[in-house]
Protein backbone atom coordinates (compact mmCIF):
# COMPACT_ATOMS: atom_id res chain seq x y z
CA UNK A 1 0.00 0.00 0.00
CA UNK A 2 1.31 3.44 -0.98
CA UNK A 3 0.27 6.60 0.82
CA UNK A 4 0.95 9.94 -0.85
CA UNK A 5 1.15 13.16 1.13
CA UNK A 6 1.35 16.53 -0.60
CA UNK A 7 2.65 19.75 0.92
CA UNK A 8 3.82 23.17 -0.18
CA UNK A 9 0.64 24.76 -1.43
CA UNK A 10 -0.28 28.32 -0.57
CA UNK A 11 -1.23 31.74 -1.86
CA UNK A 12 1.03 33.78 -4.12
CA UNK A 13 0.86 36.77 -6.39
CA UNK A 14 0.88 36.29 -10.14
CA UNK A 15 4.44 35.85 -11.34
CA UNK A 16 5.50 34.13 -8.15
CA UNK A 17 6.74 30.59 -7.57
CA UNK A 18 5.84 27.62 -5.42
CA UNK A 19 7.33 24.20 -4.91
CA UNK A 20 4.92 21.37 -4.16
CA UNK A 21 6.21 18.18 -2.58
CA UNK A 22 4.81 14.66 -2.61
CA UNK A 23 6.07 12.12 -0.09
CA UNK A 24 5.44 8.47 -0.94
CA UNK A 25 5.05 6.54 2.30
CA UNK A 26 5.27 2.77 2.01
CA UNK A 27 7.53 2.75 -1.02
CA UNK A 28 6.68 2.79 -4.69
CA UNK A 29 8.02 -0.55 -5.92
CA UNK A 30 6.15 -1.35 -9.15
CA UNK A 31 4.23 1.97 -9.07
CA UNK A 32 6.93 3.57 -11.14
CA UNK A 33 5.18 6.71 -12.39
CA UNK A 34 4.55 9.75 -10.19
CA UNK A 35 2.17 12.30 -11.59
CA UNK A 36 0.77 15.69 -10.63
CA UNK A 37 -2.77 16.66 -11.50
CA UNK A 38 -4.87 19.70 -10.63
CA UNK A 39 -8.51 20.56 -10.33
CA UNK A 40 -9.76 24.12 -10.53
CA UNK A 41 -13.18 25.11 -9.17
CA UNK A 42 -15.92 23.94 -11.49
CA UNK A 43 -13.51 22.12 -13.79
CA UNK A 44 -12.41 18.53 -14.26
CA UNK A 45 -9.13 17.32 -12.87
CA UNK A 46 -6.36 17.65 -15.44
CA UNK A 47 -2.83 16.37 -15.95
CA UNK A 48 0.07 18.66 -15.04
CA UNK A 49 3.30 16.64 -15.10
CA UNK A 50 4.72 13.18 -14.52
CA UNK A 51 8.07 11.55 -13.94
CA UNK A 52 9.31 7.99 -14.24
CA UNK A 53 10.74 6.83 -10.92
CA UNK A 54 13.50 4.84 -12.61
CA UNK A 55 15.20 6.78 -15.35
CA UNK A 56 13.53 10.11 -14.69
CA UNK A 57 11.68 10.64 -17.98
CA UNK A 58 9.45 13.70 -17.63
CA UNK A 59 6.29 14.88 -19.34
CA UNK A 60 4.46 18.19 -18.95
CA UNK A 61 1.09 19.57 -19.93
CA UNK A 62 1.28 22.38 -22.47
CA UNK A 63 -0.28 24.72 -19.92
CA UNK A 64 2.76 24.50 -17.62
CA UNK A 65 5.54 23.55 -20.02
CA UNK A 66 8.50 25.91 -19.65
CA UNK A 67 7.19 27.16 -16.29
CA UNK A 68 7.44 24.01 -14.22
CA UNK A 69 9.94 21.35 -13.26
CA UNK A 70 9.22 17.94 -11.77
CA UNK A 71 12.04 16.35 -9.78
CA UNK A 72 12.47 13.11 -7.86
CA UNK A 73 14.57 12.18 -4.88
CA UNK A 74 14.75 8.41 -4.83
CA UNK A 75 16.44 8.06 -1.46
CA UNK A 76 13.67 10.10 0.16
CA UNK A 77 10.74 8.75 -1.90
CA UNK A 78 9.95 12.37 -2.70
CA UNK A 79 8.75 14.12 -5.84
CA UNK A 80 8.67 17.91 -6.16
CA UNK A 81 6.82 20.09 -8.62
CA UNK A 82 8.27 23.57 -8.99
CA UNK A 83 5.87 26.09 -10.49
CA UNK A 84 7.24 29.40 -11.77
CA UNK A 85 5.65 32.50 -13.24
CA UNK A 86 2.34 31.48 -11.72
CA UNK A 87 -0.88 32.77 -13.25
CA UNK A 88 -4.38 33.09 -11.80
CA UNK A 89 -5.39 30.21 -14.09
CA UNK A 90 -3.01 27.98 -12.11
CA UNK A 91 -5.31 28.29 -9.09
CA UNK A 92 -6.42 24.77 -8.23
CA UNK A 93 -6.07 21.88 -5.84
CA UNK A 94 -2.95 19.98 -6.86
CA UNK A 95 -2.85 16.21 -6.42
CA UNK A 96 0.00 13.74 -6.48
CA UNK A 97 -0.69 10.29 -7.90
CA UNK A 98 1.20 7.03 -8.38
CA UNK A 99 0.71 4.44 -11.06
CA UNK A 100 2.51 1.93 -13.24
CA UNK A 101 1.77 3.33 -16.70
CA UNK A 102 3.44 6.28 -18.44
CA UNK A 103 0.11 7.97 -19.02
CA UNK A 104 -1.52 11.38 -18.64
CA UNK A 105 -4.93 9.77 -18.15
CA UNK A 106 -5.79 10.03 -14.48
CA UNK A 107 -7.81 6.82 -14.60
CA UNK A 108 -4.69 4.64 -14.72
CA UNK A 109 -3.28 6.06 -11.48
CA UNK A 110 -3.90 3.81 -8.51
CA UNK A 111 -2.94 5.95 -5.53
CA UNK A 112 -3.77 9.58 -4.80
CA UNK A 113 -2.85 12.12 -2.19
CA UNK A 114 -5.33 14.37 -0.45
CA UNK A 115 -4.37 17.44 -2.46
CA UNK A 116 -2.86 20.82 -1.67
CA UNK A 117 -4.39 24.18 -2.55
CA UNK A 118 -2.58 26.67 -4.76
CA UNK A 119 -4.12 30.13 -5.09
CA UNK A 120 -2.67 32.74 -7.41
CA UNK A 121 -3.86 36.31 -7.02
CA UNK A 122 -3.78 38.72 -9.94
Amino acid sequence: QVKLVESGGGSVQAGGSLTLSCAAIGGLYSRSILGWFRQAPGKEREFVALIRWRGGSELYADSVKGRSTISKYNGKNLVDLQLNNLKPDDTAVYYCAAGSQYETNQRVYEYWGQGTQVTVAS
